[in-house]
Order: structure tokens, then C-alpha cells, then sequence
């Protein structure tokens, strides 16, 4: 917001330190900075503007953010126009005559020897050798790029987020009594309280790790089902910014602490879940029988548990209720039988069916009949069931039908029609890289599993499915950015080639993204692509100013050499100031140890180191681009 008034007030000072009155110097330092301030708006806009469009749960969080910026930039912009001027005439007729003293000449001598005796040489040194320099340049940015797929600088969809609440989500086969899933709680209970004895030890001031403990039976988020055979075991914790230790190694001990529940289907020891990010390991498979899809299921939990730190594997095709399953025998054609007509009678005994109505005080009632209790508790009593056959005789079911005693599914889910079964797990992040893992199981198991099962689909959905949602709408809106950033610059410019002395600050401020996330150890995510994106349309704004400066001295009828060293001595004050001013913004935030900074702090790590290095680097690069444009016939006759 004050990269304008900065950019403003330092020309306005420049034309008060010529011998202009303070009247004249404010309209025209105003005056000669306002089109590329003008431009340095509408790139950013151009660039920022898209970002509301972006798809994917990150789109969804940042949708409200240009809008909110373009506004603040706009007012500013404002500001800096039509009662910044004023102002800077006001405060700057005191310094008509006055002198500088104390510590502003004292900073003013040691700066100008910085920029004339050390900087400026080195400018002189990029325009002698503007090849070398821009090779230099290109080098930095390919060694920054390479640190991603070299694994120096890991990937992950989102930050982790440190939640204050963890849990145990039990699920147990459907018809499991209370009392054993009431035994699973305690043993669950139990060893979160020796949790808390060991971690409350490691807190400061004697405060305890477990603030609250809760149960709640018949639920489990995630298994879309009810019953006795379902419990969760939650842990409210000490704040995340109050407490030694993280999520992660209080939900590994937790597991351990529990040990093995032999009859459980599953078992899921995770936090409450908190931020945009979906499930690190989220898989789909579709097609075929379910038995087909169970298996592939399982194959492809048991390839995922092969990598460290993937636990509490699952998939939502389980078993459900014991169930009797009467398949039709060669011989119930003899009696006339069909296996909706054994299917009726086998349901009237056990269910019971309408046998009369009867009327009593004009009221109908259905009477129902149906075996007694006694009769029907026990398999035996079923194969032993006698129905009619089509001849009106009594048979036993057994001499038409075979029962079988199995378990059918709790739940057969469908997409688009389709059976479908999900696989998911949980990822420890400090020991693995679900990046990594998914392209693994992409690239070397997946087709011998589709091969496996012929007619097998696979998708993925979560983390990977939203980083590629959201990270191809980024690119989309970013290519649109730049090709407006450019237009743009063509258009002040009046030149299709110049426009690149300023694009070339975006892959610069590359370097600071990298170095600066590895500095930090931070891990490099979607919100730190949305800052680079976002640095895209800051970083030009310096270096606009820049080159129109520099054309400037060319139309004066100076040497390009000669104009790229006077542009870039004009231009290096306002220039550090305002980048400098963004940087001290941006690290109290990089300083910041609240749970809900963590999920800001990657982006502004790549606006703070991105902009520093891509001032620092385009002080040099447009110099030396411009010498180049010159000396490969370039640089047109009307500048």
C-alpha cells in the first residue's frame, strides 16, 4: 500500500534537491512517475485480479482476497495521487533552504557511498558483460527450480496444521455387542491418560497436556453407519502454541499405547481436522464385482503399508450383519418351485404375513401370522421349515434351497453409477511425502494391479485431487496475468521486446522462493505457489519505473550503457525503499506461532524472499538486458 506515496514522494524530493520550488517539484515528480505508477496498478491487478477464479478448496479460501486488495491498492492509488501531492508540498517548503543534518546527512553520506561505490560498479560490471550476467542470472534460477524434483525442497498439497483436539475412531463388525465396544473405549481411555502422564511432563509451568476427555458412542465420522459396533474417543489438548510437541507424535504414541484390537475392522488415530487440506492418501477404485474391488483393495493397502509413516489404512466396502443366503437346488423344479416363490414362503414363516382381517368397533385390523420365537432361532429350524410346494403338499426348505451362512457388505457405495470403494490412510508428514508416494504408486504399481484386475479404474481424490485442481486453475490464471502484464507494458512501451526487460523479475524472485522456504525449512505448498503468483504482479512494479527512467536518458541522447548505470543510480532509492518497506511488513507474520498463521506463512515466505532477490537481481538484469537489445539490433531508433 505504500509502494505509491514511496515511489511519489522520493521523485518529488529528487526534483525539491535540483532547486525546484516545492510547488513545482510536487506537481512535476507527480507528474513523471504517474504512467508507470498507473502500470505498476494495473499489473498487479492483472495478476492478482484471476486469483478470485481459482477452483479447489484453496480457490475457495482465497476467493475474497483481490478483491479486498484491488480495493485497498485502488484507494491508495487514490491517495498517492490527489492528496499525497499536497501534502508533499506542505512538509517539503521547510526543506527549500534547510540542510540536512544530524542523522539524515549522516544516513544520506553512508548511502550514497554504498550505491556509488559499490553498487553502481557493479552495474558497470553487468553492462561490460551483459551475456555473463544474464547467464549468472538463468543459472541461479535453474539451480533454485532444481532443488524441487532433486527432493532438496519437498512438496506437500498444505501446511500442517496443529490441531487441539485428537481422536480414536472406532469401528468394529456390525453386530458387535455394547459391552465389546464399551472394552475397545477403555482400552483406548486408558492409554490416553498414560499419554497425558508422559507428555504433560515435557510442558512448562506443570500444565497438563489432556484438558478433556469425551466418548461418544454410535459415531465415527467417515463410516456412514450407526450402531453399538461404532465409538469415538476425543482429546481436547493444550493449545497448540502453549505445548511442547506436536500432533503427530502424540497420535503415534497413542497408537502404540493402545496396542492391537484383534476384532477390529478399523481403527483411525487422527486430529479433528482443520484448514483446506483434504486426506493425504485418498484413493478410488471402481468397477467390476464388489468381491473383484475388495480384493484390489486390499493389494493396494498392502503395497501403501509398505512405505513408512502410511497408517490406519481402510477402505469403506466392509462386512455387515451375519446373514443365511438360500441358493435354489436342481430339484425345486420337480416341486414346482421358483426361487421367488421358496423366497415368499421362507419370508412369511420368519417375518410373518397378513393371514386375515378382522373388524372390531368398525375397525379393521390385519392379523399377522408367523412362527413362534422358538421356532425359528437356529438354522436347523430353517432347514427344516416346511413350505408348500406348488402342489399344495408341505416340504422341508432344505429338499428345494441350501443355506449358506455368510456376511454380505454394510454398504455398497456408488459414483456415477458405479460401484465404487475408497481407500484411505493416514500419512505421517515428518517421515514421508505423499507427493512422492502417489507418483511411486502411479508409476509402478498401479498398471500391474489394473493388469491384475482387467476392467479396474483408478482415480485419486483428497490432497491430489485438489493440488491438481487447484494448482492447474493457478497456472491457467497466471498465464492470463502475464499475458495482460504484457499487453500492458507493450502498450506504455510501444514495443513488443522491452516489455521482457520487466517480465524477467518473475523467475527471479524464483531463487528467493526456493532458498527462502529451505532457509525457514518449511516444505514448498499450494499457498506458496498463490504467493509466487501474487509476486508476480508486485515484483514488475520496480522495475517499470526502471526502464522507463532508462528510456528516458536514451531519448536525452545518452549511451545505453551510459542510461542503464543512470537509471538504475536514479532509480536505486525508491526502488530498495519500497521493497524493503514490503519485506518489514511481511517477517512479522514469518515470526508468527498461532495454528492459524501457519496456513499464510508459506505464502508470505515466497513475497518477502521472492522480492528480495528479484529486486535485488533486476537492478542488474535490466541493465544488461537492455545492452543486449542493443547489441543484437534490437533496441528500436525511437527508444
Amino acid at each position: 500500500l505504500m509502494d505509491d506515496a514511496i515511489v511519489i514522494s522520493e521523485n518529488v524530493a529528487a526534483h525539491l534537491r535540483r532547486g525546484k520550488k516545492a510547488l513545482d517539484a510536487a506537481i512535476g515528480g507527480t507528474l513523471q512517475v504517474m504512467p508507470g505508477v498507473l502500470s505498476s496498478f494495473l499489473t498487479t491487478a492483472m495478476v492478482v485480479g484471476p486469483l478470485a477464479f481459482m477452483s479447489g478448496k484453496m480457490g475457495a479460501v482465497l476467493k475474497f482476497l483481490p478483491a479486498v486488495l484491488l480495493i485497498t491498492l485502488s484507494i491508495s492509488l487514490i491517495e498517492a495521487f490527489l492528496i499525497l501531492p499536497a501534502h508533499l508540498r506542505h512538509s517539503m517548503k521547510k526543506m527549500e533552504t534547510a540542510e540536512r543534518k544530524g542523522v539524515q546527512a549522516w544516513f544520506d553520506a553512508r548511502f550514497e557511498r554504498f550505491r556509488d561505490g559499490f553498487f553502481i560498479p557493479l552495474v558497470g560490471k553487468a553492462t561490460r558483460q551483459p551475456y555473463l550476467a544474464l547467464g549468472i542470472m538463468i543459472g541461479l534460477v535453474m539451480a533454485s527450480y532444481a532443488t524441487i524434483p532433486a527432493g532438496l525442497l519437498k512438496y506437500q498439497a498444505f501446511p500442517n496444521l496443529e490441531s487441539d483436539v485428537i481422536q480414536m475412531r472406532i469401528l468394529l463388525p456390525q453386530g458387535t455387542p455394547l459391552a465389546r465396544t464399551e472394552e475397545v473405549v477403555a482400552q483406548a481411555v486408558e492409554a490416553l491418560h498414560q499419554l497425558d502422564e508422559e507428555f504433560s511432563a515435557r510442558q512448562s509451568g506443570g500444565k497438563r497436556l489432556v484438558k478433556n476427555v469425551s466418548v461418544l458412542f454410535n459415531t465415527n465420522v467417515g463410516a456412514f453407519e450407526s450402531g453399538p459396533h461404532l465409538a469415538t474417543v476425543s482429546a481436547d489438548l493444550l493449545r497448540a502454541e502453549e505445548r511442547n510437541g506436536t500432533v503427530d507424535e502424540m497420535l503415534g504414541r497413542w497408537r502404540e499405547l493402545v496396542g492391537g484390537v484383534p476384532d477390529v475392522i478399523s481403527l483411525k488415530f487422527t486430529d479433528k481436522e482443520r484448514g483446506v487440506a483434504g486426506k493425504a492418501i485418498d484413493l478410488r477404485l471402481q468397477g467390476g464385482k464388489l468381491e473383484t474391488l475388495k480384493q484390489a483393495s486390499l493389494d493396494l493397502q498392502a503395497y501403501l503399508s509398505s512405505f513408512r509413516g502410511v497408517t490406519d489404512l481402510s477402505d469403506d466396502l466392509r462386512p455387515g450383519k451375519p446373514e443365511l443366503r438360500l441358493h435354489l437346488k436342481d430339484s425345486a423344479g420337480i416341486f414346482g418351485m421358483t426361487a421367488r416363490t421358496v423366497g415368499d414362503e421362507a419370508r412369511a414363516a420368519l417375518h410373518g404375513g397378513t393371514g386375515m382381517e378382522v373388524l372390531f368397533n368398525t375397525e379393521a385390523y390385519d392379523v399377522t401370522v408367523r412362527l413362534a420365537d422358538s421356532d425359528r432361532n437356529s438354522v436347523d429350524d430353517l432347514r427344516y421349515l416346511k413350505i408348500r410346494a406348488a402342489d399344495g403338499s408341505l416340504i422341508p426348505l432344505s429338499a428345494v434351497a441350501e443355506i449358506e451362512e455368510t456376511r454380505g457388505f454394510a454398504r455398497i457405495h456408488r459414483v456415477n453409477g458405479q460401484r465404487t470403494v475408497t481407500v484411505q490412510g493416514t500419512l505421517d508428514t515428518n517421515v514421508a511425502n505423499a507427493r512422492e508416494i502417489m507418483a511411486t504408486l502411479k508409476k509402478r504399481f498401479m498398471p500391474q494391479l489394473k493388469e491384475k484386475y482387467p476392467g479396474l479404474r483408478f482415480s485419486s481424490q483428497g490432497q491430489d485431487k485438489d493440488t491438481a485442481d487447484t494448482g492447474n486453475s493457478l497456472q491457467t490464471n497466471l498465464l492470463i496475468g502475464l499475458a495482460g502484464i504484457f499487453l500492458i507494458l507493450a502498450f506504455q512501451f510501444r514495443n513488443y521486446v522491452q516489455p521482457f526487460a520487466v517480465i524477467l523479475a518473475i523467475p527471479m524472485g524464483l531463487i528467493g522462493v526456493a532458498w527462502g522456504h529451505l532457509a525457514l525449512g518449511l516444505d514448498l505448498t499450494m499457498p506458496s505457489l498463490v504467493g509466487f503468483a501474487t509476486l508476480a504482479g508486485v515484483v514488475v512494479n520496480d522495475n517499470i519505473l526502471l526502464v522507463r527512467f532508462l528510456k528516458d536518458r536514451l531519448k536525452e541522447g545518452a549511451d545505453v550503457a551510459e542510461a542503464a548505470l543512470q537509471a538504475a543510480r536514479a532509480r536505486f532509492r525508491p526502488i530498495m525503499l519500497t521493497s524493503l518497506t514490503t519485506i518489514a511488513g511481511l517477517l512479522p507474520m514469518l515470526t508468527e506461532t498461532s495454528t492459524q498463521a501457519q496456513l499464510l506463512i508459506p505464502l508470505v515466505a515466497s513475497l518477502a524472499f521472492g522480492l528480495l532477490t528479484a529486486t535485488v537481481s533486476s537492478l542488474f538484469l535490466v541493465p544488461a538486458f537492455f545492452v543486449i537489445l542493443k547489441d543484437v539490433g534490437l533496441l528500436s531508433d525511437d527508444r
